[in-house]
């Protein structure tokens, strides 16, 4: 599996969107300035990292089913 290709993209999607996630929490945790600016820019950049995601994990599923 490690060697892998897709499997490798499809894991690092994953981490970015974890990342993202992390993010807007650690913002939303403290509050302020930061937050009232960026609070939705990164919500809406983890709904667009989440659609990648899913799609390369059933692209993943589809291709090694044999589609």
């Amino acid at each position: 599996m490690l060697s892998d290709p897709l499997f490798l993209i499809v894991v690092i999607a994953v981490a970015v969107v974890l990342l993202i996630l992390l993010t807007g929490i650690g913002g939303f945790a403290k509050g302020g300035a930061f937050n009232r600016k960026h609070a939705n820019r990164i919500m809406r950049y983890r709904i667009a990292a989440q659609f990648v995601a899913i799609l390369l994990v059933l692209l993943y599923v589809y291709l090694r089913r044999g589609g």
